[in-house]
């Protein structure tokens, strides 16, 4: 009867909180009586939850929106992880969680953890100019936070490149310096006068780490991140050392686009050089495995962290959602990080609710799929409430 008392005060507890956009009941010990077996309801729901995913991913596959990989967690562990679909289309090779993405954009969240470890070694501050470490660079009032929060105002490097750089040969972070002091471009506004989401940001915080550490990027990253948290099938890509551009990428999984109803793959690009904005290549296993060691402070420590996850721009009603340090934050869900990353072929999505302690994270080679609405529903999962009540009742 104690049991069966407890048990009904939680099942109270999630009814009620059905009311909230935010459930933050879930650290939860009761058990149910049954046959005078006990059931643990959290292990029982995320049984039940991960049979719910899996179905809905296998059906996503079938539609022909989901080629990729998934894994959700909570409270630090694995509720469910699945593989769909093709990492090579023409040799039928498939994929599994172990198999290695190019990240896009999702790279950024690792160049900041980079920043930020030098920060707690004390070899930069967040407002040190950027021509503390990059003497050359025309635009002296630049910060490291500026850059971390997409406040420069720089322009595209990108577009520099496209327009000053022969493409059939690998551009890498110091050409890149080389061409803004060359040509100097007028940035589109003053140091924090505004927000522009912009991958030069990011190249030259690598560029910061190399100059401070003496190690190429992926060196340091590799060193300070990926070998202590035990990401052994993640790295750093980068085209140093070749004068060609190969025909693909010979690492990791393919990207894939789409002519037709034919996936056709992606080839090696001359960008594919610069690191910082993107070039991480992770699977879903490992970036779980960074997730969690944010939550523990193992890599940074918490109360450093706490700037990664704090609106780096003043509140605009044009703008949907904030940005921190490598990170963009949800408006509408209380301390909610993400970030999204779209790059030759790949798409690739990493949420985490620090509320609730869940994590999402996809992975996917092809460049249409389904949309980014499909996932943040599972991450809300606003009806649980009520899967937790109809499972208390199927088993009574």
């Amino acid at each position: 009867m104690i049991v069966f008392a407890v048990v009904v005060i939680i099942l109270t507890i999630f009814v009620s909180g059905k009311e909230s956009n935010h459930i933050t009941v879930h650290n939860y010990t009761g058990y149910i009586a049954d046959s005078n077996i006990l059931y643990r309801m959290d292990e029982m729901y995320q049984e039940e939850y991960a049979g719910y995913l899996a179905n809905r991913f296998k059906q996503l596959n079938k539609r022909g929106v989901f080629n990729g990989t998934v894994l959700y967690g909570e409270h630090g562990q694995v509720v469910y992880k699945g593989a769909f679909g093709y990492a090579d289309f023409r040799k039928k090779d498939t994929l599994n969680t172990q198999s290695a993405f190019q990240l896009a954009s999702v790279s950024k969240m690792f160049t900041a953890a980079a920043i930020m470890i030098l920060k707690t070694e004390g070899k930069l501050d967040y407002d040190d100019s950027i021509t503390k470490f990059i003497p050359e660079f025309p635009y002296a009032t630049v910060t490291i936070r500026n850059l971390l929060t997409h406040r420069s105002g720089l322009s595209r490097y990108m577009s520099l490149a496209d327009k000053h750089w022969d493409i059939n040969k690998p551009i890498n972070n110091e050409d890149v310096i080389d061409l803004f002091v060359k040509y100097k471009p007028d940035p589109y506004f003053k140091p924090d006068d505004g927000f522009h989401y912009c991958n030069t940001n990011y190249a030259l915080l690598a560029s910061v780490v190399e100059r401070i550490t003496g190690l190429h990027f992926d060196e340091f990253v590799k060193l300070k991140i990926f070998e202590p948290l035990g990401m052994d099938s993640s790295f750093v890509y980068n085209l140093r050392g070749d004068s060609v551009i190969s025909y693909a990428v010979p690492v990791g999984v393919s990207g894939y686009r789409y002519r037709g109803w034919k996936p056709v793959k992606v080839g090696d690009y001359y960008l594919n050089g610069v690191m910082g904005d993107k070039g991480v290549y992770s699977t879903v296993e490992d970036l779980f495995k960074f997730s969690c060691a944010l939550d523990n402070g193992t890599l940074i420590p918490l109360p450093e962290l706490e700037a990664a996850f704090k609106p780096g721009s003043p509140s605009y009603y044009r703008r949907k959602d904030n940005y921190g340090f490598g990170w963009r934050i949800k408006e509408d869900m209380d301390s909610t990080v993400y970030h999204f990353g779209w790059w030759k072929g790949f798409r690739t999505y990493f949420v985490r609710d620090m509320q609730n302690q869940r994590t999402l994270i996809i992975l996917t080679n092809t460049h249409k799929g389904a949309s980014s609405s499909v996932y943040w529903d599972i991450i809300k999962d606003e009806d649980r409430p009520d899967k937790v009540y109809n499972l208390y009742q199927s088993i009574n």
